[in-house]
């Protein structure tokens, strides 16, 4: 029994002690109910604080460079997860509920709550225990860190930069740009736009991103494979990334992160437009921030009641170029002999290299890399040659287009047309690399300073284009001995006040371009002088207002430029000038005869500029329709001329750029001329206070099958100042005008439509782009659609102004149908001072391409004829 007691015993005791704490945890959980509640809510208060702490150390360790160890990660992870459990949220609600509402409660309920709140505190306490870390938080970070701090020059007191900020800030917030371009000339301050970009995006404030890498690439770094591996090495670095060949390869094919952005700066225009969404310009700065930063930069001596005056002169000498102006200003900081400041100023105006080592190597070297990444040294010398020009002034494109052909800088392009095209294509090459600006499709600008380096580059360091350039500094004589000092090949001298020039300037073989053009004093220009330069092929004198006599020794030309003088004959020897191509006669008023034999003696003579010669006569004869067509039939190689012909002048000429053959009638009587060769050799033609314009163009028209063809090159027509009745009698029986693009009609007395004139000229305008209509007092509407005019399909802007009998643009013919009309191309309409316009027209218009309609002083119109799509997609209304 002993034993079996014994047995009976051991078998009983580990249930008893099992049943014995199930028993004791059921009695003590009840009884322990408050205590362990007060108890779970201290844990758990306990617990997120010191998750807290835990996420404020890893914040302070990440910006030293330290990451959060995996444990550390995975802690935080299990007391989120605890924080946001279902059960635990279930257990606190119902722990409200029954302390509202205590009398609902049994101790059946009162156990299982109890038993709840023990587990959860038990999984608080362990939390919170693992939560210690006795072996640290954090380690070496394996990742990057978020952004390096880079020491940039502060932009507060900048109100243009802060603002490219704000823009730049807010691109990078929105989700559908992805690239970012920010582009503008060397020094305008890209650099430190970027950089405070790159150390707003560090501080605590800023978690848009969690990465921002910063990657320069060299100057010199070329588009080939092995430069861009460097560049994904580099990135590849700042990951911590090992990139192998096969990687490297797939990363093309990736995608950018949907969450990544990317800020390219650039001075190469055509960068942003191919690697960006968006692009920013970079502006310089406005006279007010650029007095402000060259203060900051000079300190205290540039408000010095001497030194002032040559401080702001010096600041604005530097044109708002933020690096310029630090340069500067630090090298004349401290500095307070009103001498020193003088001289800088003198230099700047010369666009000499002041204090040559540290403008040198800070500012004209910087600049210089958007010269040396210039495809060629034709273009390279294309540019220089803007250097010649005055400081702050617009040059014309064809000029210049012009002398860069007679340098033979457009070699391969011997037509003049393709001359021209080859011209626009270098303006666009220097304008995308930020060295030239546009302001319209006729005329360009160098900033200042890039033009300093420009010289600097030109009088110092290319030897192929040596150049003297003294334009626009109010000289009033050449110093002797400065024109042989150095073998130079430009020599410009424009825009001064020069009232003679030297007999003797000693040799200068290697000149081959001269500008003394706009010095308005200078009254001879001596034989000697021009017989230095026997290897002159551009001499530009226009605009030199007292030059009556001229005897050209010694020289065969390329390129001669005579405007605006009082020159009465030509210049003597100009008939040896064999090999001349461009030259300009224009608005010369006192010139009266031009001899035949002379004209035709220019062989090779392709740009002529006879506008506004209005007392000239060829040969004996005055210059008329039938002595030009005699003249031009001479001159077989002639492409391009700009011709006036009448015996009034008109002072203001539009003369479109694209034209390449100009013709000028005024003040013409035409009844009985015969102009068909007019049509058939100009691509331009401008009638002017024409009489007999109507009964001309009635007589063509009559004729018309005898003349299909012959005027197929003309693009541009204009009529100003005429009485005649157009539409009258028979009208053409094919287009006459098959290629016009271009027609203006102002001041036409008798003129009821555009239509009129069209039928009796056969006209479809098929590829008419632009309309100016003016000061037609008789116009009812401008165009009659669904006859012969069927569609408007290459139209792109159209202008009424001054038109007080006007009432709508376009009218449909009743029996043609239609009952709307598309203007696929349209994209302007501009109207003004047309008191009874009423609409656009009575039937619906589809212009889907329309930006702008302009319309002032038309109190009648109450109709646009659009859709609301179409007026939506406007740009300006």
């Amino acid at each position: 029994m002993e034993v079996l007691a014994s047995v009976v015993g051991v078998l009983l005791a580990e249930p008893c002690r099992a049943l014995f704490t199930f028993l004791s945890s059921k009695i003590k959980n009840p009884f322990c109910f408050n205590a362990n509640l007060r108890a779970l809510h201290k844990e758990i208060e306990d617990l997120l604080e010191r998750r807290d702490q835990v996420n404020e150390h890893l914040e302070w360790a990440a910006k030293v460079g330290q990451t959060a160890l995996p444990q550390v990660i995975e802690w935080l992870r299990r007391v989120n997860r605890f924080e946001s459990e279902p059960q635990l949220r279930s257990l606190r609600d119902e722990l409200d509920l029954s302390a509202r509402n205590r009398a609902a409660s049994c101790c059946l309920r009162c156990s299982r709550l109890s038993d709840q709140v023990a587990h959860w505190l038990n999984e608080a306490k362990k939390l919170r225990g693992d939560g210690k870390f006795p072996e640290g938080m954090t380690g070496p970070d394996p990742f990057p860190v978020r952004s390096d701090y880079i020491p940039a020059p502060t932009i507060d007191d900048q109100a243009t930069t802060s603002r490219n900020m704000a823009k730049v800030m807010d691109m990078l917030s929105r989700e559908d740009i992805k690239r970012i371009g920010i582009w503008g000339m060397g020094g305008v301050g890209k650099t430190t736009l970027v950089k405070n970009i790159n150390n707003k995006l560090t501080s605590p404030s800023q978690d848009s991103f969690s990465i921002v890498i910063w990657i320069t690439v060299s100057n010199k770094t070329q588009e080939t494979e092995s430069e861009l591996k460097k560049v994904q090495k580099l990135i590849a670095d700042r990951l911590k990334l090992t990139l192998t060949e096969e990687s490297m390869e797939a990363r093309a094919t990736l995608e950018l992160h949907k969450g990544g952005k990317i800020i390219l700066t650039t001075r190469l225009t055509h960068v942003c437009l191919q690697m960006t969404e968006v692009a920013l310009k970079i502006e310089v700065l406005n006279e007010e921030e650029a007095w402000r930063l060259f203060n900051k930069s000079a300190g205290e001596v540039a408000i010095l009641g001497d030194v002032e005056p040559l401080a702001r002169a010096i600041t604005k000498e530097c044109a708002g170029l933020p690096l310029a102006i630090v340069v500067v200003g630090a090298s004349l900081r401290g500095k307070r002999m009103v001498e020193l400041w003088k001289d800088a100023l003198n230099a700047l105006r010369r666009s000499e290299p002041l204090l040559r080592g540290r403008i040198e190597d800070k500012v004209y070297n910087p600049i210089k890399w958007s010269y040396d990444v210039l495809p060629d040294k034709r273009i390279k010398s294309c540019f220089l040659f803007c250097s010649l020009f005055p400081e702050d002034i617009w040059i014309g494109v064809e000029t210049l287009v012009r002398y860069w052909f007679a340098e033979g800088l457009l070699e391969g392009h011997q037509d003049i047309e393709e001359m021209m095209d080859r011209g626009m294509t270098i303006v666009e090459t220097l304008k995308e690399c930020s060295l030239i600006e546009q302001n319209n499709w006729s005329s360009v600008k160098i900033h200042d300073v890039i033009r300093d380096v420009s010289v600097w580059i030109s009088s110092s360091l290319e030897k192929e284009c040596r150049s003297l350039v003294r334009s626009g500094i109010g000289l009033h004589k050449i110093r002797e001995g400065e024109l042989s000092a150095k073998p130079y090949k430009r020599v410009s001298f424009m825009d001064n006040q020069i009232k003679e020039l030297p007999n003797e300037v000693g040799e200068c073989p290697t000149v081959s371009t001269l500008l003394l053009q706009r010095n308005k004093e200078l009254e001879e220009i001596p034989d000697r002088f021009l017989a230095a330069f026997m290897s002159l092929k551009i001499l530009d004198l226009s605009g030199c207002y007292l030059i009556k006599s001229l005897h050209l020794v010694s020289i065969n030309l390329l390129s001669f430029g005579l405007c605006y003088t009082k020159i009465v004959t030509l210049p003597q020897g100009m008939e040896k000038l064999t090999s001349l191509r461009l030259l300009d006669l224009s608005y010369n008023y006192h010139l009266t005869a031009i001899p035949v034999g002379l004209m035709s003696s220019l062989c090779n003579l392709e740009y002529l500029d006879m506008r506004c010669t209005e007392q000239l006569k060829l040969g004996s004869s005055a210059c008329t329709l039938e002595t030009t067509n005699s003249l031009l039939n001479k001159m077989m190689k002639l492409k391009k001329f700009e011709l006036s012909i009448g015996p009034r002048c008109y002072k203001t000429l539009t003369v479109h750029m694209e034209s390449r053959k100009t013709v000028i009638l005024i003040d013409i009587h035409l009844w009985g001329e015969r102009i068909q060769w007019l049509f058939a050799n100009t691509t331009s033609i401008h009638f002017k206070g024409c009489e007999g314009l109507d009964i001309m163009f009635e007589k063509l028209a009559a004729h018309s099958d005898e003349v299909i063809g012959c005027f197929d090159t003309v693009k541009f027509l204009e009529i100003t100042k005429s009485r005649g009745r157009f539409g009258v009698g028979r009208n053409a029986k094919c287009d006459m005008l098959p290629n016009l693009e271009d027609i203006t009609l102002r001041d036409l007395n008798n003129l009821s439509c555009v239509s009129a004139l069209a039928m009796q000229l056969g006209m479809k305008f098929s590829k008419l782009r632009i309309i100016w209509i003016a000061e037609c007092p008789q116009l009812k509407y401008v165009i009659s659609l669904g006859t012969i005019i069927l569609s408007l399909e290459k139209l792109q802007t159209i202008g009424v102004h001054s038109c007080e009998q006007v009432e709508e643009l376009f009218k449909f013919d009743q029996n043609s149908g239609l009952d709307s009309v598309l203007f696929p191309n349209l994209e302007r309409i501009i109207l003004g001072d047309c008191p009874r316009l009423r609409s656009l027209s009575e039937q619906n218009i589809a212009c889907p391409r329309l930006e702008v309609v302009d319309v002032s002083n038309c109190p009648r119109l109450n109709k646009l004829s659009f859709t609301d799509k179409i007026l939506a997609a406007s740009k300006k209304l």
